[in-house]
Formats: structure tokens, sequence, C-alpha cells
């Protein structure tokens, strides 16, 4: 076993592929109890950008039709609102680093659920881009954050299964906005969903108020203060302080963007193409959208537990092959009934290993930059691949959307070769 930790200053490069230096911590009650609570109000957090990632994808044909917009132009607005995540990854992870985690998560939440609201009153393409832009940025600080304070809370050995369960919070969020969408809409038109996209402020309160700030933050804030160090100064130069660090930040980044563009670029997309190429309306829809999140939870669920038994890499092989053969399959459906099963396989490859993430980065990082490695490496990847739902339909105007849909198996292969770079840390003690 090789071990080269750059403690304190960038990734731990530790390159042992049979699980790093595994360890066997146990928690004390109280330890555990909050344990609970980090991993449940990340979870919510997480489930309200889930929400309202999804709302967009289901108001996209009022909003076509309304401003009379392209295709392409609509699925430009889900770029953008990416892109505004990645910018808020930035920022809210050096913050987060500074300040702590779960004020910044408070705070990250009151924004995108302010700007979410004010969609409603959108009276053009450019202002609603400016507020699904700054909607992004208060998304972006969610996934980071809440899966930093997960990842500190547990033990070592349980910390793919509780990132798990925040991931499981977002696709909480996706399965209630694909449950309320269809209501909503017949009753006040796409503004409505947006409406109800501004409630999650007052979740922020309850955030704030019953989760204490993380152990594992304080400690390194109390050693820092006591060297006269400055806590997160660093932060953005510790993902490429050395060339083995920056390689291993960069393929985080492409195997990100590849998770996050076959994503979004299906979640996007597939509900208007069930609607033209199927004939399947407001009813059938949210069916489709919910068995095929069900099948997303069962894959994130089956990832944690798979992930702290046999190890990150391997499992993110599995997700990842599957991924590529599957989307193929998929886009060979021909049958109407087959777009249930074959959605929830999908679903189970194509997103199961959203929760992964915060484990692996957090084992990568320490506790001076892993907020900002986080939101900073996931949300990059969230922007690149927020052009999922603008190159798709550029593709499908070409191609057709089954074209489309299978092309996504070449970027899943690149993510599986991608993985070769990333160490094995699995039940690494954090530092």
């Amino acid at each position: 076993m090789t071990d080269d930790h750059a403690t304190g200053d960038g990734a731990r490069a530790d390159v042992d592929t049979g699980g790093g230096d595994l360890v066997e911590d146990e928690q004390t009650p109280e330890q555990k109890r909050y344990a609970r609570k980090a991993v449940f109000a990340s979870s919510i957090g997480y489930a309200l950008d889930g929400f309202d990632l999804l709302i967009l994808s289901f108001a996209l044909s009022g909003i076509t039709a309304t401003f009379a917009l392209s295709d392409s132009r609509a699925g430009s607005l889900a770029t953008i609102t990416l892109i505004g995540a990645m910018v808020g990854g930035l920022v809210f992870g050096m913050l987060a680093d500074r300040i702590g985690r779960v004020k910044m998560l408070t705070y990250s939440i009151v924004i995108f659920a302010v700007f979410t609201g004010l969609t409603a009153l959108a009276q053009g393409y450019w202002d609603l881009a400016a507020y699904r832009f700054i909607a992004g940025i208060g998304i972006g600080g969610e996934f980071g954050i809440g899966m930093t304070l997960a990842a500190e809370a547990v033990s070592a050995r349980y910390r793919a299964r509780a990132t798990s369960w925040v991931a499981i919070g977002f696709q909480t969020g996706v399965l209630a906005a694909a449950l309320v969408s269809a209501p909503v809409i017949g009753l006040w038109d796409w503004r409505g969903l947006f409406v109800i996209g501004a409630l999650p402020a007052l979740v922020a309160v309850f955030v704030r108020r019953h989760t204490e700030e993380s152990p594992t933050f304080e400690a390194e804030k109390a050693r820092r203060d006591a060297a006269g160090q400055s806590l997160g100064a660093r932060s953005l130069l510790g993902l490429v302080r050395t060339p083995r660090i920056a390689l291993i930040s960069l393929a985080m980044i492409i195997i990100t963007s590849v998770q996050n563009f076959g994503y979004f670029g299906l979640m996007t997309w597939l509900p208007s193409y069930l609607n033209t190429e199927f004939e399947l309306d407001l009813v059938g829809l949210p069916l489709w959208v919910s068995v095929t999140i069900l099948g997303m939870m069962l894959g994130i669920i089956a990832f944690g537990q798979l992930a702290d038994r046999i190890g990150r890499r391997y499992t993110f092989w599995i997700f990842q092959l599957g991924s590529a053969v599957f989307v193929i399959l998929y886009a060979m459906i021909t049958v109407p009934w087959m777009l249930l099963p074959g959605g929830f396989v999908v679903g189970i490859f194509v997103n199961g290993a959203l929760g992964g993430y915060g484990a692996l980065l957090a084992e990568l990082y320490p506790t001076e930059i892993r907020a900002t490695a986080q939101n900073v490496l996931f949300n990059i990847g969230r922007g690149i691949g927020g052009f999922g739902p603008f190159v798709i339909p550029l593709i499908a105007e070409q191609k057709g959307f089954p074209w489309a849909i299978g092309s996504l198996s070449v970027l899943y292969c690149l993510s599986f070769v991608t993985m070769l770079l990333i160490p094995e840390r699995r039940g690494a003690r954090l530092e």
C-alpha cells in the first residue's frame, strides 16, 4: 500500500485500490444523534434542489408557448440554471470552508427559493433567464455543503450510505415535483409551479435552528485559529496544488460532467419526447417520471451499500457500464408499455451514482478545502453537464431523439476509463 496524503493542502493521493486506510471507528450515542440530524438536514436541502430543477422540465412546454421560444432556446434555461449552480458552487464552497457548513447551507436555500418564486413573474426570456441564473447560484451551494456535512458526521464505514441518503433527498424532491406539476399546471399554469418553489425558504429556518455546525469543521477551525492560519485561505489552490492532485481534480470534473450531462439531458427532454412520440399526456408523464425516479432511488441506495462494501471504484464501474448499455437499449424501445420498466432500469444506473460523489470527494480532500472541493468540482461538472438540455435537441433535430439518447453511451464509457485516475479511499479517516 502506498500512502501520499497532502493533509491540509490538497487531495489525498492514496493509490491503494483495496480500500485505503480502513478504520473501524465507532461513534458515541450523541455523535450518532448528530449524524442523523446532519444527514436529515442535508437531505432536506438537496430535496428542495431536486424539486426546483424538475419543475422547470414540466414548465418548459408552457414557457415555450408563452414566450414563443425554440426548443433549443427553451432548453438553454436549464443550461443557464446549471451554469449559475457552477458559480454558486465556487462561492458557497469557499464560504462554507471559511464560515461554516450549516450557515451557508441556510443562505443557499434562501437565495434559490426567492429567485425561484420570482421566476413566476417573468415577462420574457431575458428576465426569466436572469432569475434562473441567480436561483442556480443558490442551488449550487446545496450539493457540496450537504454532502460535506453528512460525510463529516458519520463513521467511515457508513460514509457512502450516508451521502447516498442525501442524494435520496434530491430524488424525493424530484418525485414531489413530478406528482404536483400536472395538477398545479392545470389550476394555475406553469407560473404556479414556481410560486410553490418559493416555499422552501421556510425550510431554511428549520435547518438553521435545529442543526449544529460540523464538529470536524469546528475542530479544524480551532486548530487553525490557534496556529494563526486563515481557514480556507488556500481552498482553490488546494485543488491543483500538485500535478497529481490537479489530475485527480480534472478526473472528478470529467465524471461529474458525464453524470450531469446524461441526467439533465434525459430528464429535461424525455417528458417532451414521450409526449410527442408516444402521446403520453400530463397523466401518463408523471407516472413515467415517478417510476424512473423510483429506479433512481433504488440505484442510489444500492450504490451506497456496494460502495461501502466493495469500494468506490468498482461500484462506479458497475453503474457506468450499466448506464452505457441501458441508454442504448432504452433508445431502441418502440413499444409504449416498455417505457415504464425501461425507465425504471435506466434510472437505476444513470443516477444511481449520485450519492457516491459526496463520499468520494470527502475522502480525497482535507477538511480545510472539503466543501470547496465538493461544490467546485461537482458544480463545474453540473455546469458542463448543463449543456445536455441544449445539445440533445440539436442532435435530435439532425439524427432523431433515439439516436441522441443512445449517443450518451460514449460519455459513460469515457467516465468508466477516467475512474482509473481516482484513488480508492473507502473507509479512510477524514482529516
